[in-house]
This record gives C-alpha cells, sequence and structure tokens, in this order.
C-alpha cells in the first residue's frame, strides 16, 4: 500500500513536471506569435500613412486642377471647373503642407503623312509640358502650366495657364490669372497633355492657334456648385482682357481695347458619366492692324454640349455660334461650328484598345469680315472633317494613337491624312 502510494505520488509530479514544461513552450509560441503581429501591424501601420501621404500630393494637385487623369482607363472627368473641394492633408502640420510644391508632366511624339498639295510627311516632336501645383494654405493655391513647342528654328516657350485660387466652399471659388476659357467642355475638360484626350487633335474649332472660340482667358473666375440635388449643377463666370489684337491669343499685356470680354457657364451632372450644359462669352474685338477708323466688332458666342464620359461607350457632341456685328454698319455674321465623337472602350482581355470617331463641320459666311485673313493657316474657313482613329493604352500611363483623316478646308479640294502619335504622362 505505501510502495503503490508512492509510486502515484512520483508519477504526478513527473505529469506536472512535464505540463508546467508544455506550457511554457506554448506561452513561448505565443509570445512570439503575438511579437510577430505587432511587428506586422507596425509595418502596415508604416505603410498606410506613407499611402495617405502620397495620396494626399496627388489629391492635392488633382483638386486644384481635376481635368487631369491618372491613370488610362480611369473614367474621364466629369468636370468643367477648375477645381474642387480641396480637402488639406490632415496626417501633415501646417509647417509641412504649405506650400507643398508638385509636378506633373506630359509630352507626345508624332508621325504625319498626307496627299495635301504642300504638305511635308515625317516625324514632329508635339508639345512638353509641365504643370506646377502649390497649395499655399487650406483654402488657397496656386496652379501653373507651361510648354515647350517645337519650331523650324527653336522652341518657343509660352505660359499656358498661370492663376491663383481662393475657395471660400463647395459653391464659392474665386480664381485670379490666365486660364482655359470655360466656353465649351473640350476646352476645360482636356488641356496640353494631349494624353488626356482620346484622339490625336482637337477638334478644329477649338484647336490651339485657332481663332473661332478664345482658348484662353485673363482675368477672374468665380465657378462652384449650385445646390440643386440630384440635378448636379455647376457654374463658372469670369471677367477679363478677353481676346486680344491677334485673336488666336488672349490680352496678355493688356486689353486690346477699353472693352472688357466676359464669359458665363453653366452645365448639370445628373447622374455620373452625364453632363450638359452651356455658354456665353461677348467681347469687343479690335482686329489688326487697328487703324484709325477701322471697324471694330461686337462679339458674342454661345454653345452647348451634351456628353457621356462613360467609355462604353464614350459620347462627346458640342455646338458653338459666333455672332459678330460691326460697330459702324451694324451688320451682323454667324458662324456655326459642331463636332460629334463617339468611342468604345473594347471589353475583356481587349481593355486596351480604344477605337472611335468624329465628324466635324464649320460654316463660315462667305463675307465674314474678322475671321477671313490672307494666312491660310490662320482663315477661319468652311470645314468638313471625318477622323477614324484608333487608341492604344500599353501603359497605365502611355498610349498609342493611329488616324485617318478626310478634310476639306475651304474652296480646297479635300485631302487624306494617316496621324500617328505617342503621348504620355509622368
Amino acid at each position: 500500500m505505501g510502495e503503490t502510494m508512492f509510486r502515484w505520488i512520483g508519477m504526478a509530479l513527473v505529469l506536472t513536471s512535464v505540463l508546467g514544461q508544455v506550457q511554457l513552450a506554448v506561452a513561448d509560441d505565443q509570445l512570439q506569435t503575438i511579437r510577430d503581429l505587432l511587428q506586422r501591424v507596425h509595418e502596415l501601420e508604416l505603410k498606410v500613412s506613407q499611402l495617405q501621404t502620397e495620396k494626399s500630393a496627388v489629391q492635392a494637385t488633382k483638386d486644384l486642377d481635376p481635368n487631369q487623369n491618372t491613370a488610362a482607363f480611369q473614367e474621364p472627368n466629369q468636370t468643367l471647373s477648375h477645381s474642387e473641394h480641396m480637402d488639406p492633408p490632415s496626417e501633415l502640420t501646417s509647417e509641412e503642407r504649405f506650400p507643398s510644391l508638385h509636378l506633373h508632366g506630359f509630352a507626345d511624339a508624332d508621325f504625319s503623312a498626307t496627299d495635301q498639295h504642300g504638305s511635308n510627311s515625317g516625324f514632329n516632336m508635339g508639345q512638353f509640358i509641365l504643370q506646377i501645383t502649390s497649395p499655399l494654405t487650406s483654402r488657397v493655391a496656386y496652379f501653373g502650366e507651361v510648354s515647350l513647342t517645337a519650331q523650324p528654328s527653336n522652341y518657343s516657350v509660352d505660359l499656358e495657364r498661370s492663376f491663383i485660387r481662393y475657395e471660400l466652399n463647395d459653391y464659392l471659388k474665386v480664381s485670379f490669372g490666365r486660364y482655359h476659357t470655360p466656353i465649351n467642355y473640350w476646352n476645360t475638360a482636356f488641356h496640353h497633355g494631349l494624353w488626356l484626350q482620346t484622339t490625336i487633335a482637337r477638334p478644329d474649332m477649338i484647336r490651339f492657334g485657332g481663332r473661332f472660340e478664345p482658348v484662353h482667358f485673363i482675368g477672374f473666375l468665380t465657378e462652384g456648385n449650385i445646390p440643386s440635388g440630384r440635378l448636379g449643377l455647376g457654374y463658372d463666370i469670369g471677367l477679363g482682357n478677353g481676346r486680344g489684337s491677334i485673336l488666336s491669343r488672349p490680352g496678355d499685356t493688356g486689353a486690346a481695347n477699353n472693352a472688357r470680354g466676359w464669359v458665363s457657364n453653366i452645365f448639370a451632372r445628373p447622374i455620373r458619366g452625364l453632363q450638359f450644359g452651356g455658354s456665353f462669352y461677348g467681347d469687343k474685338i479690335t482686329p489688326s492692324p487697328a487703324l484709325p477708323g477701322s471697324p471694330q466688332f461686337r462679339e458674342l458666342i454661345s454653345s452647348a454640349h451634351l456628353v457621356w464620359t462613360k467609355e462604353t461607350p464614350e459620347f462627346l457632341a458640342e455646338f458653338a455660334n459666333v455672332h459678330h456685328r460691326n460697330t459702324l454698319t451694324g451688320a451682323g455674321y454667324d458662324s456655326r461650328a459642331f463636332y460629334v465623337q463617339l468611342g468604345y472602350r473594347l471589353p475583356s482581355l481587349a481593355h486596351h484598345w480604344k477605337p472611335y470617331y468624329r465628324f466635324e463641320r464649320t460654316e463660315v459666311p462667305w463675307n465674314e469680315p474678322v475671321f477671313a485673313v490672307s494666312d491660310p493657316a490662320l482663315a477661319v474657313t468652311n470645314l468638313n472633317g471625318s477622323t477614324l482613329g484608333v487608341r492604344y493604352d500599353f501603359t497605365d500611363f502611355a498610349a498609342f494613337k493611329m488616324e485617318y483623316r478626310n478634310t476639306k478646308k475651304g474652296s480646297e479640294p479635300s485631302f487624306n491624312g494617316a496621324y500617328f502619335q505617342t503621348s504620355f504622362t509622368f
């Protein structure tokens, strides 16, 4: 009996020792697991903080100029305005946040060949675009855009946009400087970076260097949302120098006369992807050269647009009427232009491809005195154009475009052309 009891006691002691060692081992394993989890949480917190910082920098840039896409397959922008509500990066201190300088760029290279009389085929450099954004406070920000364009003997440098903006709230934002005239959809949705737009070239009615509609405007602009519920109304109202003595350029160094140009725009976005609206632009034009007794012209441009910016499909349509009235004789002249563009992002494995087609037309009275100039490159004439092309996005930030165009200008015979472009953002 005694031996049996001692045997059971010994076995109990041995078992207790083994269980204690097992528990210690388990505790050590659990402690190591907890340490690993804490380390992983710490690493994730650092990564999230880094991503939030990068996102805030990108958001600050996009808020100041939201008409930039950040990926090739991102849905096109849904706004005409220069800005959206700016939320300052909350994770940064005020000393680190302002000013905060950010750079963004675009570039393209092109090839063209046409059967137009007197034209030359070959490669050419497009525009090199550098955009600068800098939030100065939570409500004040600066935006600048500089372009370099290839010329026969050198590169021309131009300040495309430069403005400072104060944001009171979503309903009132005021900017001062040089900006793209909010006269239609294309001019404010697609800027100088050609990667942003589906096609190689802009519609002729709003092309850079064209005279039909003023692309740039110098002065001040107020913009914002209009409380309207599901209708999603927004507005732009601007006052400035309007056109310069060279009609294709704004009055950078002052107004060509004592008159001021003005622009007003209203649009609606009832559902995501759909936008429609209209604009009015008024100015007093003094054609160059301004000789004593030469007539001046009152200009009133009215335009309308309807766009569906989803890429399956993409639909863009705009119309503009330019009315000129001679201040001496009272004679009036109306010129009209429109374009319709349709594109479709292919599904599934072919989503890199986006075929498109655009038809455009311009009608100018034969006796229109403002648009009729001796230089054929500057004259605004009747135009019929068809563009058939395809865009291939070979990365999220670079695209290759191919187009066939058939164009007829004025009394000249129609001509055909093949155009190729590589455009990208960085």
